[in-house]
């Protein structure tokens, strides 16, 4: 049995799992093992630090594994943006065929990657949001719960009401994410009307992720209660692993505190040391409460082929049994 989709039929690929866009974490490695694996890896443009860089680790990739990976372009509104005129250019170039935009309207960057015949899926946290990009046409969206790293909105939805919320006013392909660690969230995402799962936090911790063992451990080793809520009282707020920098932070803007106070601890030059050097309490690192279903370190394909047989397991098996023949009711 194979778990076909309007999200598999629409983005060609085999399995409805995608593996998110994060910075410092999607390279070639784990994007490449996830698609090799029929699921949907996607690597991080902006953790390469130049174009060029990110055309050598679309190369990189490409050596890895012949089935269809994506890119993952975050669109943040800075006073020095990143030249994403260039990017694009690159993921152009490259040929691929799937980007995943977030973070601001996808609006600009749609009709250069509409005119080369790459799909895109757009990530919304709202369902708002999601009416708003499939106006504008994007191929498909990824809908975040309250659940997930990084930054949730300031609606505090979560999956179980956002997604079938989503699913009421959503006619292209709908993903679901925040919160999915395995084959029963892969289920109950179908169930309340998404097409499929983009996991983040559960392929950090995979052999291929290139972030250092010391945090695949904390994950394994952590719990749903692991996170802390950061950027609140700023209304831009963002889901991080628990750790005394991120508490110091929280502690801070609970005082009163503005962003200027709290930026030399949330710098991201730090934070990539946590992935680099494995010091937990090196900066602020993102997870999502996931992290309480996460108890191994598999290899990513491995997290994608159980994943789907234990979903059909699921489907097939342990759900059918529940119904009960009317010819068999007394």
């Amino acid at each position: 049995m194979t778990l076909t989709t309007k999200f598999t039929e629409t983005f060609g690929i085999e399995h409805p799992i995608v593996q998110g866009g994060m910075q410092w974490v999607g390279r070639a490695e784990l994007a490449a093992a996830v698609s090799e694996a029929g699921g949907l890896g996607l690597i991080t443009a902006l953790t390469q630090p130049t174009p060029p860089d990110l055309a050598n680790e679309i190369a990189r990739a490409r050596d890895l594994t012949d089935k269809p990976f994506g890119v993952n372009l975050t669109i943040l509104p800075t006073i020095n943006p990143p030249p994403y005129d260039e990017y694009r250019k690159v993921i152009v170039d490259a040929g691929i065929k799937i980007v995943e935009t977030a973070g601001s309207n996808p609006a600009p960057h749609l009709s250069m990657f509409h005119d080369n015949g790459i799909k895109v899926l757009h990530k919304c946290t709202s369902v708002r949001h999601a009416v708003k990009a499939q106006s504008l046409g994007v191929d498909g969206i990824s809908i975040d719960g309250f659940e997930c790293a990084g930054h949730p909105g300031e609606d505090d939805i979560p999956g179980l009401v956002l997604i079938p919320a989503a699913a009421d006013k959503i006619e292209i392909p709908m993903i679901a994410s925040g919160g999915f660690a395995d084959a029963r969230g892969l289920v109950a995402a179908l169930a309340l009307g998404a097409d499929g799962i983009n996991m983040g936090s559960r392929f950090m911790c995979t052999v291929e992720s290139p972030i250092h063992q010391n945090v695949k451990e904390a994950i394994v080793a952590g719990n749903e209660l692991g996170t802390e809520l950061i950027f609140r009282t700023l209304r831009n707020t963002g889901r991080v692993a628990s750790n005394a920098v991120s508490r110091e932070v929280v502690q801070i803007l609970d005082q009163g505190g503005q962003f200027d106070d709290i930026a030399h601890l949330v710098a991201g030059k730090r934070g990539v040391k946590v992935y680099e050097t494995g010091d937990l309490d090196a900066g602020i690192w993102w997870v999502g409460t996931a992290m309480g279903l996460i108890d191994d370190i598999p290899t990513a394909g491995e997290v994608v082929s159980r994943i789907v047989a234990e979903a059909e397991e699921i489907i097939g098996v342990r759900l059918a049994g529940l119904l009960t023949p009317d010819s068999a009711r007394i």
